[in-house]
This record gives structure tokens, sequence and C-alpha cells, in this order.
């Protein structure tokens, strides 16, 4: 368990992307006997497989002794996160400074991803079939990337906007290069530009209009952190959702011989909707499903997805807010989660009148309570929503595996200053959770 931690804050530290995050991922799977369910054409019981959705995605499975039609023991969360992305035509020079243009992704305070240093991650698809992987600014040794503000000695009219207002999405642009002193004539107006340009080819191998065809995530550079004199908590990027996927994936793969199929599903695309072929809200598990029915070589196929589908229990690997004293107004602390108080269960998540939600059912709800011991004592766990019932909420990827009739609740790491560059989260909560999963995977009919 102590290796836990640690290896938890390398996999932030080293995927901060959903591509990173799959990389590493099918690594640590290999390493335990998972294979590409492409290469395999017959499965049987004991087989471990994964099926990788464009780079972006990845659903694991471990096939168990009881039929496929009894449903599997599912673990979903989701490797994306607020951040800002580059334009396809991103790059333009304005009085000797260089820029990239950029959209933001998912929901983010704007005001919070000016004056940080950050990062360029991602790839770059040339039309002759080449990929280029592009990393700047996470290496000590590289340069990294900014956003400028206002001083505050004339930023009156600005501090008299409202939060959303401070910060323009159009001037979220990040600075990538300036002038370097040299005169230059009015005719040499975007010199700058093409000097930046000249540099990315020379290092990176790629032009100006491969711009279009690229995939460059800007997030906040640096590493994880431990935070405070006792070292109980951690500070990094992305922790929602990668704290539940860290430890679904480490809980997956430590399990071994299993009754139920056990699966973990690990997807794109949650901050913006769960949308697009690589988010929950696609044929992704009923594709993967399909594929290991096909090698298991069972009878009426689709009925077996079918039931196996119905029948399955989820926990919907996801972050919750952590209860904030210094915000005590927004929270009903008594049905809040807080740090260090362990794993999160929320019966229901949406916002205000449980819109968008996946409500569990009580006799489910029951049944996830009841395994919440194992071998080294009780489980610490709490129930609780996001907020107060009008302030607001969220959604995860649960509805859309409820869809499919299967029990469904939502589980995970209860984290302060979420969708922040930096969020925090308890040692003790992580280490919890990886507990809770485990103890799932193992959960009978």
């Amino acid at each position: 368990m102590s290796d836990l931690i640690k290896d938890y804050m390398n996999f932030l530290n080293n995927c901060k992307t959903e591509r990173l995050c799959i990389q590493d991922i099918i690594k640590k799977a290999g390493k335990e006997g998972y294979k590409d369910i492409k290469d395999v054409k017959k499965l049987t019981v004991g087989d471990k497989v994964y099926y990788n959705q464009m780079g972006k995605s990845i659903i694991l499975f471990n096939v168990g002794s009881e039929s496929l039609e009894n449903g599997m023991n599912i673990l979903g969360a989701h490797l994306d996160s607020p951040r800002l992305d580059v334009k396809q035509k991103p790059l333009y020079e304005s009085d000797g400074i260089v820029y990239l243009n950029t959209h933001y992704y998912g929901g983010i305070k704007k005001y919070q991803w000016v004056t940080i240093p950050l990062s360029i991650i991602g790839v770059v698809a040339l039309s002759d079939g080449k990929i280029i992987n592009v990393n700047i600014g996470d290496d000590d040794k590289d340069p990294v990337f900014y956003i400028t503000d206002i001083l505050p000695h004339i930023a009156q009219k600005q501090m008299a906007k409202t939060g959303d207002e401070i910060i323009e999405g159009e001037k979220l642009d990040i600075v990538i290069g300036c002038s370097d002193g040299r005169k230059t004539e009015e005719k040499d107006k975007d010199v700058n530009k093409n000097r930046v340009i000249e540099l990315i080819k020379e290092k990176y191998g790629f032009t100006e209009d491969d711009f279009m065809s690229a995939e460059l995530e800007v997030v906040p550079s640096g590493k994880s952190r431990y935070v405070g004199l006792d070292k109980n908590l951690i500070l990094g990027y992305g922790q929602d959702d990668k704290v539940c996927a860290f430890t679904s994936l480490m809980a997956m793969l430590e399990i071994k011989d299993v009754k139920r199929t056990t699966c973990c599903i690990l997807v794109d695309k949650e901050e913006i909707g769960s949308s697009g072929a690589t988010g929950m809200s696609s044929n992704l598990l009923l594709n993967a499903t399909s594929e290991l029915v096909y090698r298991l070589s069972l009878s009426n196929p689709e009925l077996v997805i079918r039931r196996s589908l119905f029948n399955s229990y989820m926990l919907s690997s996801d972050v919750n807010s952590a209860y904030d004293p210094l915000n005590a107004e927004l929270y009903d602390k008594q049905n809040s989660s807080f740090l260090a108080k362990g794993v999160v269960f929320n019966k229901y998540t949406g916002s205000r009148g449980k819109y968008s939600a996946s409500d569990a059912n009580a006799e489910y709800v029951a049944k996830i309570r009841s395994i919440m011991k194992d071998s080294d004592g009780d489980i610490s766990f709490q129930m609780a929503e996001m907020a107060k019932v009008d302030i607001g909420g969220g959604g995860t990827i649960a509805k859309y595996c409820a869809s499919y009739g299967m029990q469904v609740m939502d589980c995970g790491v209860p984290v302060q200053s979420m969708h922040a560059p930096f969020e925090l989260t308890s040692i003790f909560d992580i280490k919890e959770t990886f507990r809770c999963y485990k103890s799932f995977l193992k959960l009978t009919a």
C-alpha cells in the first residue's frame, strides 16, 4: 500500500493527457498478463484482455468462472480533465509577441489559468500518416508557456466584472515566443512568428499547416506534491478523475482469480458530456463486450451481451466535491463528503432536482454497504451529495451505463478545488477508495 501513493503521483506526473494515460495503462496491464483483444482469437476462464479505442479510451476484462450472462463487476472512470486545447489555426504575432490561440475544454474558472506555467502535450498528425509526439514544459530543461494578465494598478474595470467575465475565453492565448530585440522593418511584421515556425520545424518536424491535424493540450506545468507539514494531502493536476481511474486500474490488476467477470472502463470526453467515439455515450462498452462474447464462442451472442450488461454491477468511479470549511455556506454539511473520512458514495448525482442523474436503488446501495469490509478491517466510507440542492451539481458516466439496465452508483475520492489547475486530495481517502474497489470486484450476485 505504501507504493500506491508513490505510483499514483508518478501517474499524475507522467500521464497528463488521455493518450499518455492509455500508453501507461497498456504497459501496466501487459505486465499483469493482459493482451490486446484484437490479437486474441479465443478466450476462456482466467484470460485477461483489453479493448483500446483510438488510444484515448480503454476497457479491460478479466474473464471469470461464472457465466457471463450473470453479469460483470464493472469499475468505470474517466481520463480527461479540464484544460485548454490549441485551435487548428492557432499561431499569430502581435506587437512582437507570438501566441497560440486556444479553446478551453470542460468546466473551468478561466481566471485560474492565467499567470501560471503551462505545458503543451499531444500529437501532430502529418498528411503522410506520421504521428509526432509533443511534450514541452514538464521537463526541468524545457521552456514553459504563459497567459498574461493585467497588473492590479490598472485593473479597476476588470475587477468590477463577474468571475466569469474577468478573463474572456478568447484571451486565454498562450505566449510561445517574443522578439529578441533586433530592429525589424514594417514589412517584417511576422518575423518573430516565422522564427518560431522555424524552431518548431527544426526541433519537432512539423509546419504551421500541420496544426490543422494536431491535438495539443495545454496543461499546468509541474509535478504533483505533498501538501502540509504532515504530508497527508496531495496537490496535482487532473485528479478529477485520474485519482479514481488509477485506483480502479490498480484494483483491477491486483485481483486475480474471479468468479464474476471483472471489467474496468477508462474513458475520454466525460468533461464535455461523454460525447464522441471515445466517450461513454458511444457504443464503446457494447462493442467491447461484443468482441469479448465473440471470442468466448457463446451461443445466442446478442442475448448474452444484453443479459451480461443488464445483470452487471457497476461503481462509476468519479470524484466528489469535498466540504470546504472556508465556503461552508455552499454545502449541506450533513450530506457532504470530507477529506480524510474515506471513499464517498453518491446515490445520485445531477444538478438541482437530480437533473441528468443516475439514481441507484436502495437495494443496490445496501449491497454495496455490505461489502465495506475486507481482510484488513472495515473500509471507511461516507454518503454524500455535491452541494446544497439549489447551488448546482454535475453528472458522471453513470447514467450512460445505467441505460443498459445495470445497477450503478457513483463512488470515488473527495476533492477540494475541483477543476482548478491543481486539485487537493487526501492520501487516506485514496487508500480507502483502492480498498473499496478491490472489495467490489469480488462481489457476488
